[in-house]
């Protein structure tokens, strides 16, 4: 099954924990191919996949000399001539960590020119966002910066959805807009809310009330459980059948889009 789901929402509503559950979640049916994006560079979505720390995984934007193979030309080169459609189709494979059915590639963070900027390592990145989205037959879950600055226009028409985390509250509406409006100006046509750390019927009305406009996917509740592997430095509900109900819920729903 082919699903390509980005994950967007301003610091600290828990996008991070959402992404790992969802493609967790997704991946427990063992005849899906979950791969999961970490696009945001203050994200640790290896943690959230239980992935240890004594398996660090290095950003594909610092494989300097897989760069400079791919595109003739040493990351960080501004101007001059290089390859701009480099060959990226086993980079999934190679230059991920995998556990329990997902696997995780590090994007990272191009450190000159801004995120617009046209060099060996944002080219690398747009060309692997473009196969993961366009050619690959799998789940691809991405955890996005606020925004989404990962995906251009020719992958963007290919999303299924893009989902907008949020807390309750009115400020999530700004940021729910913010995001809506980029994920519209390069093409997203499914644009969906996700409440997370919801205590009660009170909270989802809120949310319900604040974004009357937009479409809500569903709602996660505030769980102690992830409160206290975030404590402990483990990822929540070792076992994911044990996870919030509404959990499975929303994962359905995201499966029915394609069908």
């Amino acid at each position: 099954m082919s699903l390509k789901i980005a994950i967007g929402g301003k610091g600290g509503v828990g996008k991070t924990t959402v992404t790992s559950l969802l493609a967790r979640c997704l991946a427990a049916d063992s005849q899906n191919k979950v791969i999961a994006i970490d696009a945001d560079p203050v994200a640790n979505l290896a943690a959230g996949l239980g992935i240890p720390e004594s398996q660090p995984i290095r950003p594909i934007s610092e494989l300097s000399d897989l760069i400079a193979e791919r595109t003739g030309a040493k990351p960080g080169t501004m101007g001059g001539f290089f390859t701009l459609n480099p060959k990226v189709d086993d980079i999934p494979e190679r230059f991920s960590l995998e556990r329990d059915g997902v696997k995780l590639l590090v994007m990272g963070t191009v450190q000159s020119g801004g995120s617009g900027c046209i060099c060996p390592e944002a080219t690398v990145l747009k060309a692997l966002m473009n196969h993961l989205v366009l050619f690959r037959d799998d789940i691809v879950v991405m955890d996005m910066e606020a925004g989404v600055e990962h995906l251009g226009r020719a992958t963007s028409a290919s999303v299924d959805a893009l989902i907008i985390v949020v807390n309750p509250g009115t400020r999530s509406r700004v940021a729910a807009e913010k995001i809506r409006k980029l994920g519209r100006d390069i093409g997203i046509q499914r644009i969906l809310v996700l409440g997370n750390r919801v205590k009660d019927e009170a909270d989802q009305e809120l949310i319900r009330q604040s974004l009357a406009d937009f479409e809500i996917l569903g709602f996660l509740p505030e769980d102690e459980e992830i409160v206290t592997a975030d404590r402990e430095g483990r990822r929540p509900f070792e076992d994911i059948a044990k996870a919030p109900e509404s959990l499975f819920s929303i994962v359905n729903t995201l499966i029915s889009l394609k069908k």
